[in-house]
């Protein structure tokens, strides 16, 4: 059993009945998959779990399931968003957000959102199952996983449809940064918009938050840095729609506000 589907486990032990149903479907189908950065291989994956729970029981498109029907980040990537439907009820999502002017930066500190990629940031999925949030994030979305010998948390090879690229990735631990885990809000843009006044433990949420965390292409999400809708967008035109879904998303979970010139440009991507 994955880390991802422990989780899921766990989360249904609370529910009750739930939970009964839960193991039973786990019991008959089998439990497999795990999480990023190295290991044996599996004969199934956390990509292919979430992408079955995408709607109906669909396989996820190329690039993952579309934002539309992925408001907690479980399942994989980032689907696009092509029918008027779809745009539509984008634009809707993306209306809710608020706008104000970008603060300073002034006393920002990744340390301020907890150490990097940790498992204790409650609050959010994945949380406390044992795997750090990098190694869930690649589980999530990567496919034909390798883990490390005696592990069902650590990586050390897989494929990955990168959405902000469009390309396959196939990537090797020893070549950890060809794949780089964005926060599709930065959190150095976060903390100009509101969360310098946050507590700690909700700066933890959204830096593991898998709302906020997408596998993507090293280089292309260097180019990003803290940059917001209007001064930078995933360089594959197909996807852009979604990922403003996806930063609306986000936004409206943290009641962050984003920029007047990013709402604008986050809108022109569904056809606002």
């Amino acid at each position: 059993m994955s880390r991802v589907d422990e989780h899921i486990v766990r989360t249904s032990l609370r529910g009750g009945a739930v939970a009964l149903s839960a193991l039973s479907v786990l019991a008959l189908t089998g439990c497999q998959g795990g999480e990023v950065e190295s290991g044996a291989t599996p004969t199934g994956s956390a990509s292919a779990t979430a992408s079955g729970a995408a709607g109906g029981g669909a396989d996820a498109g190329t690039f993952g399931v579309s934002p539309l029907v992925n408001p907690d980040g479980t399942k994989p990537g980032l689907a696009p968003l092509t029918s008027d439907a779809d745009k539509k009820a984008g634009l809707k999502v993306i209306d809710q957000v608020t706008t104000k002017g970008r603060g300073p930066k002034t006393g920002y500190d990744r340390k301020k959102f907890g150490y990097a990629w940790m498992d204790t940031a409650d609050g959010v999925p994945f949380a406390r199952n044992g795997c750090d949030t990098r190694n869930d994030l690649l589980a999530r979305d990567g496919k034909e996983l390798k883990y490390r010998s005696g592990s069902d948390c650590i990586v050390i090879s897989m494929t990955l449809d990168d959405p902000y690229t469009g390309e396959k990735i196939e990537w090797r631990k020893e070549a950890a940064a060809k794949v780089q885990i964005d926060h599709v809000i930065p959190l150095s843009y976060s903390w100009q918009m509101g969360s310098s006044r946050w507590d700690e433990d909700k700066r933890k949420q959204i830096a593991n938050d898998p709302l906020n965390l997408i596998p993507v292409d090293g280089p292309t999400n260097g180019s990003k840095s803290d940059s917001g809708p209007a001064s930078w967008l995933p360089p594959n035109k197909e996807i852009r729609c979604s990922y403003a879904v996806r930063v609306a998303q986000v936004a409206i979970k943290y009641e962050l506000p984003v920029t007047e010139p990013d709402k604008v440009t986050m809108r022109e991507q569904c056809g606002g």
